[in-house]
């Protein structure tokens, strides 16, 4: 319980908002993108300038109160909230700045992705981040980030200039590679452990028009089309990517009618180079099979970030496994096509992302993330709008995971966990967990930055 006056006091320098249980807004305000997530906070503080992070910061500090972090809300197991404490919401610090001289933004935390293509693009300019427009700048940043870029520019995290932070006794610092070095690298894949930050300094690359889109075959090939996937891609340029997928085919207009609730199996593709070079490009794509759809062409990079987003908006109830792997041998992809054909829901599906190439230049130890050696970050996601499937599509996630595990490297992304255990965690760091505890120990040494996949201080 706050004391009322506390609570007053905290409103006097508060610029922000501030919604509690009693408030007609509470219940919206509580909501985040997964649906199976029901917490509630004490207050949720919406921040309206770095101010009033720090005093949100000092006030549940003060106030012994537990405090979780709310950027874009889409982190799967719902530490963006908190029971009974405080929710620090940046969301509203969403201001960007391109300079397109130097190809950099300053892209406020509380921005997701698609408010950074859209400032970007007109200058000819992409960040590398994910593969749906609606994730939160921060939550993927801070877990590494990965999606159509990887391949070519690295990590969102490898393209990560600078970074400003609210440590834990409200104080305010930079991070870069010349201030505060130690935070810095555990800012990139080390998670919300050591602090809230209220801005990141990225380097931009030249990507406009890319040409892409999906390529389907029936999930009858799944095995097929995973073997020839895995030579074809591992042969290709840098400037192709694709990443594998099993899914169920939405009833919406962009497919054919006939393929509407089909299974099916598939790569989502993305060129970046000349696009005069394109159709050489994908000849043996179109091909293979060949495909039963195909739906490929020029477009711009953030029609592309964003044509998957109306399938997965906020609301669904999802539940998600991830592993890295270096290799896909045939036994595992008879696993994949196995557990391909039992997908339990319409949204439910299975990606494997390539983190290849640009990301394997960087050393192990140079950042937080320690998987440079990786070729493949999978996730398994059930997904479905009704609470009454949830134990049926957690259940093949479950068994699906557990059944590749075995192949994998052990550890996997860490923004593609649940609330897994310490165990998983250091295996998700492997050699760097360490560090990653010295500099929590340097910067965080109570542990008040402690929902998320947390590391301890010693």
């Amino acid at each position: 319980m706050i004391r009322p006056d506390y609570l007053e006091k905290f409103r006097s320098k508060f610029r922000g908002s501030i919604v509690l249980p009693e408030d007609d807004n509470y219940n919206e305000a509580r909501k985040i993108y997964n649906a199976m997530i029901d917490k509630r906070p004490a207050l949720i503080a919406y921040c309206s300038d770095v101010a009033d992070v720090i005093y949100s910061v000092n006030f549940a500090r003060e106030n012994k109160l537990l405090a979780s972090i709310r950027g874009g809300g889409h982190n799967g197991p719902g530490l963006a909230l908190c029971d009974g404490g405080l929710v620090l919401d940046i969301s509203r610090l969403n201001g960007i700045r391109v300079d397109p001289d130097n190809k950099t933004a300053r892209v406020g935390a509380g921005c997701v992705w698609g408010d950074v293509d859209h400032a970007t693009h007109p200058f000819g300019l992409a960040a590398s981040s994910g593969i749906i427009s609606t994730t939160g700048v921060a939550g993927l940043t801070l877990g590494g980030g990965h999606g159509y870029l990887s391949r070519k520019y690295g990590l969102t995290i490898d393209n990560l200039l600078a970074a400003d932070v609210v440590l834990a006794d409200g104080s305010f610092v930079k991070a870069s590679s010349e201030e505060n070095e130690d935070l810095f690298w555990a800012l990139r894949g080390g998670g919300g452990n050591f602090g809230v930050v209220t801005s990141f300094l990225f380097k931009l690359h030249p990507v406009s028009t890319v040409y892409g889109g999906p390529t389907f075959w029936p999930i009858e090939k799944t095995a097929e089309a995973m073997r020839w996937y895995k030579e074809f891609i591992q042969n290709a340029s840098d400037d192709l990517y694709g990443f594998f997928a099993v899914l169920q085919v939405p009833a919406d207009p962009m497919y054919p009618e006939h393929l509407h609730n089909r299974k099916m199996c598939g790569v989502v593709w993305c060129y970046t180079g000349p696009i005069d070079k394109a159709e050489d490009q994908f000849k043996p794509i179109k091909e293979f099979g060949p495909p039963e759809f195909e739906h490929l062409g020029p477009m711009p990079f953030p029609a592309l970030q964003s044509a998957f987003d109306k399938f997965y908006p906020p609301g669904l109830q999802l539940y998600w496994k991830g592993d890295f792997f270096k290799e896909l041998p045939d036994e595992a992809i008879e696993k994949h096509a196995e557990y391909a054909s039992k997908i339990p829901t319409p949204l439910s599906t299975m990606h494997l992302y390539l983190i290849d190439r640009a990301v394997q230049k960087v050393a192990e130890d140079e950042t937080a993330w320690s998987y440079r050696d990786a070729v493949w970050s999978q996730v398994i996601v059930g997904v479905d709008p009704d609470p009454s499937n949830n134990e049926r599509m957690t259940r093949w996630a479950k068994d699906y995971w557990k059944a590749l595990h075995p192949y994998s490297c052990g550890g996997g992304y860490v923004n593609f966990m649940m609330e897994e255990g310490e165990e998983r965690i250091r295996a998700t760091y492997q050699n760097n967990y360490d560090k990653l505890v010295k500099v929590k120990n340097q910067y965080d040494p109570t542990n008040f930055f402690r929902v998320n996949q947390n590391i301890k201080p010693s």
